[in-house]
């Protein structure tokens, strides 16, 4: 097995969190280059998915990738419950 991170759990679980943060608004997609507003429906499939990862792989994780999927979810969950607030609160969308 290859030490690359890109194709290890921990690189994959990174590459779903960047994906969420994308769908939030924070980085610029990887493809246009452009900032988008906020996609709430986007960013919850995304924790959806790792949160069904987090249920699956349970009890095959070592102490370290159960410790970051524990983390990111509760990260994102949070996060999202403020993206939400603040959809409701009417704040200006995000511009690049």
């Amino acid at each position: 097995m290859s030490d690359d991170p890109s194709v290890s759990f921990t690189g994959f679980i990174i590459s779903l969190t960047t994906t969420a943060a994308v769908h939030f608004g924070d980085y610029p997609d990887p493809v246009t280059g452009e900032t988008k507003p906020p996609n709430l429906e986007g960013a919850a499939q995304m924790i959806e998915i790792l949160a069904m990862l987090e249920q699956k792989t349970r009890g095959n994780l070592s102490a370290q990738e159960r410790s970051l999927l524990e983390q990111v979810l509760y990260d994102l969950r949070m996060r999202f419950v403020a993206a939400q607030q603040d959809e409701k609160a009417g704040a200006p969308a995000r511009e690049s």
